[in-house]
């Protein structure tokens, strides 16, 4: 139905049958697309699959990593943190 400023009440709130007919479309999709990607996974090649990494990691170059973080993460500071301790 559409109201006088021309908005169709549909578009605003579905009707519990549109809302269910969505869901099954969206499950159907979620399932056709998870079957490509694995067929799509399962006939790339190595050589395919480490030249897309190559291709992504060079998009940025890396930054070089301050001397602290090249020998701690900094995750055992945390977690000595959220124990209330000291860190080794």
């Amino acid at each position: 139905m559409v109201t006088a400023l021309g908005i169709d009440d549909n578009l605003i709130m579905p009707t519990e049958s549109q809302q269910r007919a969505w869901m099954a479309q969206w499950n159907e999709a979620r399932h056709a697309l998870r079957a490509q990607r694995d067929a799509e996974i399962q006939a790339l090649s190595n050589e395919r699959a480490l030249a897309a990494a190559d291709t992504l990691l060079s998009i940025l170059p890396l930054a070089a990593l301050p001397e602290g973080r090249r020998t701690s993460s900094g995750l055992v500071r945390q977690q000595a943190l959220f124990h209330c301790r000291t860190a080794p």
